[in-house]
């Protein structure tokens, strides 16, 4: 198994405040005033209630008339049922009629909810649920008889809001383009991955621009727990068919959610009903099914019952299943109880559900079979595991795949997947990671190397780092780093993992070509400031833990390996630690340890940051796990598919021949066993080329 991401957490002193809310409500409930809210948080960290806070605001001393909450399907618009706040402090309860809850019951779109969306515009109800479609749909029907001007004075909630295309082929973009173009309504936007799996932007930048952003990250949310403290991503690869792979990696000791492969894809062997089948009995013996629930019981060898939840049957059945699901069973005192409501389902079975906004808190391990290309996805579906509850000190996210290059018969897919493996576990580590600024330090800089501001963002000093010159690329750098990094993720091509591209390639090369097709309107000297700030993004947390990797390596030699094991894995501390009060050599607890001891040990500069290709360090991980054969034919397809030289990649290569000339008192060899040094060759040639080229256009009369 290729373990690609293993984070561990401390615990921080946040509370609620005298209002009830949590410090993300807080942070939102603060910009309460503003007219288009923008909520960039995790699941679980509570986006529904920060909605109603600012909602029963606006409704009571705003004065906008009505709210309109809209969620992507009807499973999720129980999270926005009638809540009681005022027991915690708040000033009022957010309460909405059944009749206006349009997730209830029904299809989306259905006509029935279309004229009850006309309706409640027509009536002296304040707040309305539906979901993506009923709103579209329905805003199309009051745009014929009243227009826009009908949904001034609402204010508009949208839930999950990456679908959301600022592309004229997205309605609801369109909708929501218009509405902020009119400027009567007011817009709150959330979601827990403000991206798209396309190339489409959610908002137009000049929509985005006008609205106030509240960001809380992953790593806030799960300092805050007090419960789950690890987290784990790991991808596994089987041969034949995808039962074969669950040996290992299906443990009916943990609360799971399998997601089985989208139909059409090539991990997919058989109807979907089958394919249930087939891990009911790769489980145990089936005995039947839970009248009351329509949970599947499954007698495994060792005598225990599961109850099984499968959401893939869109039967008649799936409506008592999923309602099983959403109902908590309670005790006398009316809260949760927590034995019996964990012991309620033992292993969820989905297909295209059980992803975004679907609530079951005890879920330990979310095992997803097949790759996904869309970086959202993965993002989504790992955040059904990171919900905090009692006894839930770990969660794992697996991606159970095919063996590239045995099933794939197309060489260029074994690189393919193997890029969006480590796509996906790259971008969740930045997810996952601090907030983190950089700042240029100078010789004799005052200020510490690692800090914190006053919005609790982790400072960095780099040396060499450039500022940025101006309003527009300082914003960038503040504001859109994650997003950029989400694009860079994706569009990383099977270049960057050629064991003769330098690292230069990815960080100086790659990342420039993705700025300039995303902010066309930079100069120069922008561009490059937006890329520095962008790699060192993308590079610290590398470089922290090949320092950590490396410290810990150096104290088994020491101290012995069994010594150092519970320090490796993180199992004995879970209090937020400081490296300075860690061991000699002892591997940091949590992330923010572990770059706090590599800040401490290391002065930071451009060049180093520029220095790491994270894709190649991260394909060494996961190649561990593949035997030689295998290793050997993706190496090889991706060799055959290696991409000529390009001017861009031969000037970006001259720094490093230019220092490999002064450090080896000769120029590159093409024919050298090393294969950064066969490029660094090739490139020189090229250079060697362009330049007597131009010498001859220049002499021509």
């Amino acid at each position: 198994m290729a373990e690609m991401l293993n984070v561990t957490y401390g615990t921080s002193t946040a509370k609620t405040n005298a209002l009830g809310q949590r410090p993300m409500q807080a942070r939102t409930f603060e910009a309460r005033a503003a007219q288009f809210l923008l909520l960039k948080a995790p699941p679980a960290a509570g986006k529904s209630r920060a909605l109603m806070f600012v909602a029963l605001d606006k409704l009571r001393h705003q004065g906008l008339e009505k709210t309109i909450v809209c969620v992507p399907e009807t499973s999720i618009g129980g999270s926005f049922r009638s809540t009681d706040l005022t027991s915690y402090g708040f000033e009022a309860d957010w309460e909405v009629e059944p009749r206006w809850n349009l997730c209830l019951t029904g299809d989306d779109a259905s006509r029935e909810k279309v004229k009850a969306f006309q309706a409640f515009l027509q009536s002296n109800a304040r707040v309305l649920v539906c979901t993506h479609a009923t709103f579209r749909f329905g805003v199309d029907a009051v745009m014929e008889g009243d227009g826009i001007a009908a949904f001034d004075r609402c204010f508009i909630a949208i839930d999950e809001f990456h679908h959301v295309s600022a592309s004229d082929n997205n309605r609801l973009g369109v909708i929501l383009r218009n509405l902020i173009t009119r400027g009567e309504c007011h817009i709150m936007a959330m979601t827990g991955s403000y991206f798209r799996g396309d190339s489409d932007p959610v908002l137009r930048e000049e929509d985005e621009d006008r609205f106030t952003k509240i960001t809380y990250s992953y790593y806030e949310q799960l300092e805050s727990y007090a419960f789950l403290k690890a987290l784990g991503i790991n991808y596994e690869f089987y041969k034949g068919n995808y039962i074969n792979g669950l040996e290992g990696v299906l443990s009916p000791d943990q609360k799971t959610i399998i997601h089985i492969p989208h139909r059409g894809s090539s991990e997919a062997f058989d109807d979907k009903f089958n394919e249930v089948g087939r891990i009911l009995d790769f489980l145990g013996k089936h005995e039947g099914r839970e009248p009351e629930t329509g949970f599947d019981l499954v007698r495994t060898p060792g005598g225990r019952l599961l109850k099984i939840a499968d959401l893939v049957d869109d039967g008649p059945g799936r409506d008592i299943v999923k309602s099983a699901l959403s109902r908590e069973i309670r005790g006398a005192d009316g809260k949760r109880d927590d034995a019996a409501d964990r012991a309620k389902v033992d292993i969820i079975i989905a297909l295209g559900m059980a992803k975004e906004g679907f609530d079951w808190v005890w879920c330990e391990h979310a095992l997803t079979i097949g790759y996904r290309s869309s970086l959202t996805e993965i993002v989504q579906i790992i955040g059904r595991a990171t919900r905090d509850a009692p006894g839930k000190q770990r969660a794992l996210f697996t991606n159970l795949v095919a063996e590239p290059g045995v099933e794939t018969s197309v060489v260029t897919d074994a690189v393919n997947d193997m890029l969006k493996a480590i796509s996906g576990s790259l971008l969740m580590e930045q997810v996952l990671a601090p907030n983190l600024k950089f700042y240029r330090r100078e010789d004799g800089d005052v200020r510490a190397p690692m800090g914190t501001d006053a919005e609790g963002n982790i400072t960095i000093g780099i040396k060499g780092l450039m500022e940025p010159p101006t309003d527009r690329a300082r914003t960038i750098c503040e504001k859109d780093m994650n997003d950029l990094m989400a694009t860079a993720y994706q569009e990383m091509d099977r270049r960057v993992l050629l064991p003769d591209t330098a690292p230069e390639v990815a960080t100086q090369m790659v990342l420039t070509n993705i700025i300039e097709r995303r902010y066309e309107t930079l100069d120069t000297e922008e561009t490059e400031s937006v890329r520095q700030h962008l790699a060192a993004h993308m590079n610290v947390l590398t470089l922290a833990r090949r320092e950590a990797e490396q410290g810990f390596a150096e104290a088994q030699s020491v101290f012995g390996a069994s010594a150092l094991a519970d320090a490796k894995t993180g199992e004995t501390k879970h209090d937020s630690v400081a490296a300075e009060d860690e061991e000699p050599g002892m591997a940091p607890n949590t992330l923010l340890a572990m770059v706090k001891k590599f800040i401490n040990v290391r002065d930071i500069d451009i060049e180093l940051i520029d220095s790491v290709n994270v894709f190649q360090e991260r394909f060494e991980v996961a190649s561990k796990s593949l035997n030689a054969e295998i290793l050997a034919h993706v190496q090889s397809a991706m060799v055959a598919l290696r991409i000529n030289m390009s001017g861009d990649e031969a000037r970006t290569l001259w720094p490093r021949i230019k220092a490999f000339r002064a450090q080896e008192g000769r120029e590159p060899n093409v024919h050298s066993a090393n294969a950064l040094e066969r490029r660094m060759a090739e490139a020189l040639a090229w250079l060697k080329t362009e330049k007597a080229r131009r010498l001859l256009e220049a002499a021509q009369p």
